[in-house]
């Protein structure tokens, strides 16, 4: 992982989601969007967010969880609120910007980085959001459902994308204006919280594959980070991510301290494999969750 060229990787990423919303075609959009209904129906996902609590969705292949990214799209639309905040990952696309989580996880000060900070649409002038890939097939399922449902007036959607928590999500530049703007929102937030094997590092002697063995290893690992969330150990959890090789660690502390105390639970977990996408043989795959997150 050490020599990833980050820049190629994000252009193939981009590329590749292009490419696979492409495939999947009208057709394709309306059957995940029938399935994410029946999901958010028999879980009530809609009142989860009602109540104040928060969704997370995973944004790997389109074609592996996207039922799970139109569920929550469903219980956005179906909440009531005229106010929908996306707080999003944002990945290290960068050598500065990996740089800097890395050094914020061996105790640095995030000050020190200009990524300090949360970006988005009408913020300041940092930019590395626009070439995220987070949140596109989020879009895609937001603006299909929009349309097919023929609202003129939908909810207002913002996205807004924490870099450089650090343990320490109080103290992040720009936090109060986006405690303003939840306050009369929900909110739903993305993930991809476990990543593995040997595109990602792994040894092939510690590498498994996407079985129900693996998958019960990665809920067990997803569910540990649940739990941190839900004491508000935060820097634990910013721990736990590097460790999981999780990209939720600063959106998953910030929602926490958003909405306080909050008690988590997987619904629905599938995978998504990255073998192509690192051009490394199996196993190299992410773990997909749906999780929920109630008010206590």
């Amino acid at each position: 992982m050490e020599d990833l060229d980050r820049d190629q990787l994000q252009k193939d990423i981009l590329a590749m989601y292009t490419r696979e919303h492409q495939e999947l075609g009208d057709d394709g959009t309306i059957r995940r969007l029938d399935w994410g209904l029946d999901m958010s129906r028999r879980w009530q996902l809609n009142q989860i967010l009602a109540d104040g609590g928060v969704l997370v969705f995973p944004h790997a292949g389109v074609a592996d969880c996207g039922h799970q990214i139109a569920a929550c799209v469903h219980a956005a639309l179906d909440s009531g609120t005229d106010k929908v905040v996306v707080i999003s990952v944002l990945h290290a696309f960068t050598a500065e910007m990996e740089a800097a989580r890395r050094a914020v996880a061996a105790g640095g000060d995030p000050a020190d980085w200009p990524f300090w900070g949360i970006q988005g649409p009408g913020l300041n002038d940092r930019v590395e959001w626009q070439g995220d890939h987070a949140l596109m097939s989020w879009r895609h399922f937001w603006h299909a459902e929009v349309a097919r449902r023929g609202l003129t007036n939908p909810p207002q959607m913002i996205e807004r994308y924490p870099y450089l928590a650090g343990g320490k999500p109080e103290k992040l530049p720009g936090i109060e204006a986006l405690a303003k703007e939840v306050e009369d929102a929900v909110i739903v937030s993305t993930a991809d919280p476990f990543h593995h094997g040997l595109g990602y590092g792994d040894t092939p002697e510690n590498a498994f594959y996407p079985d129900w063995e693996g998958l019960h290893k990665a809920k067990a690992a997803v569910e540990e980070g649940i739990h941190l969330l839900e004491d508000g150990d935060y820097w634990g959890y910013n721990q736990h991510c590097v460790t999981a090789k999780s990209d939720h660690r600063d959106a998953g502390q910030v929602f926490r301290y958003l909405r306080g105390p909050l008690k988590g639970e997987i619904l629905d977990i599938t995978y998504s494999d990255a073998s192509e996408l690192y051009k490394t043989p199996p196993p190299t795959w992410v773990a997909t969750p749906l999780t929920a997150f109630r008010q206590k």
